[in-house]
């Protein structure tokens, strides 16, 4: 044992010149300025702040992404350097919560905009007037953003704490920002807490502050949105309706502040709802009416190229409704064809799916940055504390060294060579454990991607179920002389998907053959879960989207969030941890 302390320390003063163990001391004020500089320069450089792919997540490749983020936190690393430059530290900390928050880090987005808001307060009497107020609106986003990522995390009462410091800040400038932190905090109660009672009042007072004081912002055309869905979601069309076609008036005029153009999207959207609640207020004249103002819009949209590959899908949503309303069966049928083929193309579940793997892949790059930036800074802090005794340890060490050399050679000769031997052998093993893990591991991973394809293909075919079924419907109302022939159509479409409950059945087996470890290991710490719920966390496992999971189990959304809703109570979950990664943990 004393022959092997004595040889490791022999082989770290040996190797310590080789690995350069030297670095200068801590930069002055001056020079920690003038490399940040440099870094910022090198990041515009490639991904320039004011351009817009620099905020999008697939214009990032994983060793341009490494890069970028290895620069970032060099430049956030060298600020605690930096004296004084208070706003330029203030925006730093907004650069990072942005840069994170768009690109979809919210873990990091929380991190940096916390940074910004606990550095404003300790520093604030050391900004200027004109600095402080060309921080209000970043301010508020930042406090909107934390608010956003926390409940993406399922952090809802953090996410709840946000929205009201915003408000309590927004309340005091005679801005925008106020009713918007308001409007933000009913959308909270809306879409996160599934409480469109409680988020009313919010809008309803959102809307009264900006149609008070802010008569032309869009936000009031947003606001009054969000106030007929609720209308609209509880049957009160005849609330709901004035406030549609007001919006349906306002877009057609109204200015985006940040893009200065017509916003043609919310305008296409107010007149389609119009028409829907029309619809459903039974006015079939005004519903035509409406839908002839918003064809013409789309004409001209088209022909201009601003039009949206959504807007053009819900303009043919409406249409098919309106045409199903008025009896035009036929029409109603072609329309529905073309919406097909229109949202086929779109080719919504490659996005998902590409959007998921750019998730993954982006995730791991950045551990293992954050992870190697973690160890460069370690070594750097040992090199600075050997700098200054380097020379003399060395020195001495050098003639030790020689001394010891000879005896260790003579007498443990043989003892180094086996030791040695062992090692070799030892690594050898490892290496091909190691290989042998990762190829079984490589194997599961392609084993999950094919049962999750498989998955979203079953869950395609299902829906496809519901469109013959419309279809039948539609060959109903179909005269004689056309009837045959459709007949003849949707007995060929029936004749290929046959084989629909064979791969049902076959999904299931496989999904069981891959989760049999999952199971034994979830059913002996939670024998009460029964073969759905067991299957149901499995699909969770498999990172499959809510939608998918309620098409494969053949319910609706809402029966499928009252199974998830059953399922945390049996897994003895409380309200702050998320199923989904507990289950991914299991």
């Amino acid at each position: 044992m004393k022959y092997q302390l004595v040889y490791i320390l022999l082989v770290t003063i040996l190797l310590q010149p080789f690995f350069g163990f030297s670095q200068e001391l801590p930069l002055n004020n001056t020079d920690a300025l003038k490399l940040y500089h440099q870094i910022n320069n090198e990041m515009n450089e490639e991904f320039p702040v004011d351009d817009i792919k620099t905020y999008t997540r697939d214009s990032y490749s994983e060793t341009q992404l490494k890069k970028y983020l290895s620069l970032l936190y060099r430049k956030l690393d060298l600020l605690p350097q930096i004296e004084d430059h208070y706003y330029l530290k203030i925006q730093s900390f907004l650069d990072a919560g942005n840069w994170f928050y768009k690109v979809g880090f919210p873990k990091e987005s929380i991190k940096w905009y916390n940074q910004f808001l606990n550095f404003y307060v300790e520093n604030e009497g050391k900004l200027s007037s004109e600095e402080k107020n060309s921080l209000i609106e970043m301010h508020n986003h930042a406090y909107s953003v934390l608010a956003a990522d926390y409940a993406k995390l399922s952090i809802l009462d953090s996410a709840e704490y946000a929205h009201k410091a915003n408000i309590n800040y927004s309340k005091t400038f005679n801005k925008i920002y106020y009713p918007s932190a308001i409007n933000n905090y009913g959308l909270f109660f809306y879409w996160n807490k599934s409480n469109p009672d409680k988020a009313l009042p919010y809008f309803k007072k959102a809307y009264e502050i900006t149609l008070t004081n802010f008569p032309n912002h869009t936000l009031l055309g947003s606001v009054r949105d969000n106030i007929a869905d609720i209308y609209y979601e509880k049957g009160e069309y005849n609330l709901a309706a004035p406030l549609y076609a007001e919006n349906f008036k306002f877009f057609k005029n109204a200015i985006n502040e940040k893009s200065q153009n017509r916003d043609t999207p919310r305008l296409i959207s107010a007149g389609a709802q119009l028409v829907n609640t029309n619809i459903k207020l039974g006015k079939f004249t005004e519903a035509n009416t409406n839908f002839n103002r918003l064809e013409k819009i789309i004409t001209e949209e088209k022909i201009s190229g601003r039009l949206t590959p959504d807007s053009e899908l819900e303009f043919l949503q409406t249409k098919e409704t309106l045409q199903n309303a008025l009896g035009l069966t036929t029409q109603a049928y072609a329309t529905l064809k073309v919406m097909k083929q229109f949202s086929d193309s779109i080719q919504n579940l490659e996005d998902i799916t590409d959007a998921t793997w750019r998730k993954e892949l982006n995730n791991a790059t950045l551990d293992r940055v954050a992870l190697n930036f973690e160890l460069e800074r370690m070594v750097k802090e040992n090199q600075l504390k050997s700098q200054q005794s380097k020379f003399w340890i060395v020195t001495l060490s050098f003639s030790f060294i020689i001394l010891l050399l000879a005896s260790l050679f003579l007498r443990r000769r043989q003892h180094i060579i086996n030791a040695k031997n062992k090692q070799e052998l030892a690594e050898r093993t490892l290496e091909v454990e190691s290989l042998k893990v990762e190829k079984l591991n490589s194997e599961i991973q392609s084993k999950k991607r094919d049962l999750s394809d498989f998955a979203i293909n079953l869950s395609q075919q299902q829906e496809w179920i519901k469109y013959v079924a419309d279809k039948v419907h539609a060959l109903k109302q179909t005269q004689n002389s056309e009837r045959e022939a459709l007949l003849n159509e949707l007995e060929q479409e029936i004749n290929n998907k046959v084989t629909f409950d064979a791969d049902t059945q076959m999904f299931y087996e496989k999904l069981d053959k891959l989760s049999d470890s999952f199971y034994r290991n979830l059913t002996t710490k939670f024998p009460d879960l029964s073969k759905n719920e067991i299957r149901l966390c499995s699909l969770i496992r498999l990172k499959i989207n809510s939608r998918s999971i309620a098409t494969l189990q053949n319910i609706t959304l809402a029966s499928l969030n009252t199974s998830r809703y059953r399922l945390r109570k049996k897994l003895h979950l409380t309200e702050d941890i998320n199923l989904d990664a507990f289950i991914q943990s299991l």
